[in-house]
């Protein structure tokens, strides 16, 4: 499957290494395995490497079972001078039922750096499709939200000694 640019598909079976004490897939495993993929989008898209800079709204739906594909649907949402929202919808899959549960939703925000560690501009995305424009908006609205959040706890720090 030919994927665009800023789109990238991942399958994982989730073998019994990954498991908590409870026999589900430890969230710090999926955590792990969200970065990466977060990584590869932002950076194929961008042609550089990329940093995390943040993690929103990391949702665990349902938990994740040993003997499961997962798969990770990732796309760039939305480009800034040199930072990328990327979205990520993870599903589960029993393999023997083949059903298939919406189990984690996230956002990360990634930049893209030089060889200095420095950031540098990314290449503008384009929304074309009703989908690919109502993400390029919602992360907007997000961008407008982190920043608010940011300036509304910064007045609650203490002054500096």
């Amino acid at each position: 499957m030919d994927l665009p640019a800023h789109q990238l598909t991942m399958t994982v079976l989730m073998t019994p290494d990954t498991a908590n004490f409870a026999g589900n897939v430890h969230g710090g495993h999926l955590l792990k395995w969200l970065d990466q993929v977060a990584y590869a989008c932002a950076s194929r898209y961008a042609a550089k490497y990329v940093v995390t800079l943040s993690v929103d709204q990391v949702t665990f739906l349902e938990p994740i079972f040993v003997g499961e594909l997962v798969t990770f649907l990732a796309s760039v949402n939305y480009t800034g001078k040199s930072s990328m929202e990327v979205g990520i919808k993870v599903l589960a899959q029993d393999i023997r039922s083949q059903k298939i549960r919406h189990v984690n939703s996230c956002f990360f925000t990634m930049v893209a750096v030089d060889e200095e560690r420095k950031p540098v501009e990314v290449p503008a995305l384009r929304p074309f499709s009703p989908e690919e424009k109502r993400r390029w908006e919602a992360a907007r609205v997000r961008k407008e939200l982190r920043k608010e959040f940011s300036e509304r706890f910064e007045e609650l720090r203490p002054p500096a000694p």
